[in-house]
Order: C-alpha cells, then sequence, then structure tokens
C-alpha cells in the first residue's frame, strides 16, 4: 500500500531552455570558430609565405626554403636579436622577482583593490605617450645614455603590470595560515619563504618571468622612443619593413622562426599558470 506521500510525489519535469536558446548557442559556437581563424590563419600563410619563393605576392607556391639560406647568411639581425633576448631575460627575471615582492604583500594590504588599480592604469596608456614619458625620466631625470639600459627600463615598465596580475593569480589563493604554522614552529621569514611559499607560488614566478621576457621580446612603441642607437629585433624588422627594401622576404622567415619559438612558450606559461594552479 503506497503512503500519502508517495503518492503525492510528481515527476520533476526539465527546465525548459528558451526557444532563442539554441539559436545563440550556434551563434557563439561558430563565432568563436571564426574569432580562432581569424586569429591562427594569418599565422598560418605567414609560416606558407615564408617558405614561398615569391611571399610578396601574398599567395604561396613554388616552395622554397631559399629566403631562410638568405636569413641565415646574413649576419645584419645577429645584434638585434641578441639585444632583444638579453633585455628580454633580464626583464623577465627582474618582472619575476618584483612581482613575487609586491605580490606577496598586496593581498594583505587593507585596500589591495585601489593599489592594484594603480600598477593596472599603465597598460591602458598608449603606448607613444608611455613611450614619450619614459624618454623624459631616462634622459632628463636619470640622465641615462639611451641604449641598452633605457630600453628595460621601458620595457620593465610595460612588463610588469602583467607579471603582478599573474603571480596574483596563485598568492590570492595562497592560504597563509601555512607561514602561521611554520614559523610557530620555529622557522625563519627566509625558511618559511623557502620551503612553504615558493613551491606554491613557483608556477605563478616562472610564468611572470617567461610573460615578462615575451612582452619585452615582442615590444616595439617603447623602443622606439629609448633605444638612441640601439636596435632590438622588433625595431630592426620595422625598420627592414617600413624601407622595403630587398631584404624584407627574409623578414617573414624571420618572423615564422620567432613565431616557433615564442607560441610554445606562451602556451607553456598558461599551461604552467592555470593547470598546475587548477590542481592545488
Amino acid at each position: 500500500m503506497k503512503s500519502q506521500h508517495s503518492l503525492n510525489l510528481r515527476p520533476i519535469s526539465p527546465k525548459l531552455e528558451p526557444s532563442y536558446a539554441p539559436v545563440w548557442k550556434r551563434l557563439g559556437k561558430w563565432g568563436g570558430f571564426a574569432m580562432l581563424a581569424l586569429i591562427y590563419f594569418p599565422l598560418l600563410w605567414l609560416i606558407l609565405l615564408s617558405i614561398s619563393q615569391n611571399p610578396l605576392g601574398g599567395i604561396p607556391g613554388s616552395f622554397s626554403l631559399e629566403h631562410y639560406r638568405a636569413l641565415f647568411s646574413n649576419s645584419a639581425w645577429h645584434k638585434p636579436m641578441l639585444a632583444s633576448l638579453a633585455i628580454g631575460v633580464l626583464v623577465g627575471l627582474v618582472c619575476a622577482v618584483a612581482a613575487t615582492i609586491i605580490g606577496r604583500a598586496l593581498p594583505t594590504l587593507n585596500s589591495p583593490g585601489r593599489v592594484l588599480f594603480m600598477f593596472v592604469v599603465p597598460l591602458f596608456v598608449p603606448g607613444m605617450s608611455m613611450g614619450a614619458a619614459l624618454f623624459i625620466l631616462a634622459r632628463a631625470v636619470l640622465n641615462l645614455k639611451l641604449g641598452f639600459w633605457s630600453v628595460a627600463l621601458g620595457h620593465f615598465v610595460w612588463a610588469f603590470p602583467f607579471a603582478l596580475l599573474i603571480v596574483l593569480v596563485v598568492t590570492v589563493r595562497f592560504d597563509h595560515r601555512l607561514v602561521e604554522a611554520g614559523r610557530d614552529l620555529g622557522a625563519s621569514n627566509w625558511r618559511v619563504f623557502w620551503d612553504i611559499e615558493f613551491p606554491i607560488l613557483m608556477p605563478g614566478i616562472v610564468s611572470a618571468a617567461l610573460f615578462g621576457f615575451l612582452m619585452s621580446f615582442n615590444e616595439v612603441m617603447r623602443s622606439i622612443f629609448l633605444r638612441g642607437t640601439a636596435e632590438t629585433m622588433p625595431v630592426w624588422s620595422w625598420i627592414q619593413a617600413a624601407a622595403q627594401q630587398s631584404q624584407v622576404p627574409i623578414i617573414f622567415s624571420l618572423a615564422s622562426l620567432v613565431l616557433l619559438v615564442t607560441l610554445p612558450l606562451l602556451c607553456g606559461v598558461f599551461w604552467l599558470l592555470f593547470a598546475r594552479v587548477g590542481r592545488s
């Protein structure tokens, strides 16, 4: 015999989606595919043109490694490449250290949002304006000779907010009770950082360093104001392309090589940051 409660039970019908929901889903799906194609198709096209005999024609065909051979036989880009690598490594390391120090302290402040806003504002300042301002700082205030160090300063100012945001992804999730437990057990501040904090913060620190390197390596606008007679790789490529010299085709080859190096690095940054942090 069924109980009174069981007689009153009714099957719960699933919540029906609005009739327009499938339309928006399809629109979002195909819109997403269109955006991915818009992003990655030009990159693939660039690589195909770099191995074409007539890359300036815009249509891949008659594939050849002629321009890669011309690139490796031309030493004009070696010095700008070494300068970009050296500045990028320096900026990446300094960004990682500075972002770790500030990123650890920022969540403990009374108004972290306001302080973070001040660090994020430079991201929205036009590169031309920031480049001119940094030029005045380097020459009139710091009395720096324009070159390696002025470019490194400008790249650091540009890359640091990004590095800080990346480190904050990890620090805002950090359980500070672990630090208190370590101190209660008699560990020094350095021991607490090295044994407890650093292993947890390492994905953010490494990602900040890699992202700082990539932001520096690809920077053009601020470099133009601060380079003096020095040339970084992006500035050299920009000068070659603007002059429309006969060396323009090798820029496609050089840009393709840079893409094949930097894109996996960037993918590694996001994997290290979000995959590792997501499992913590």
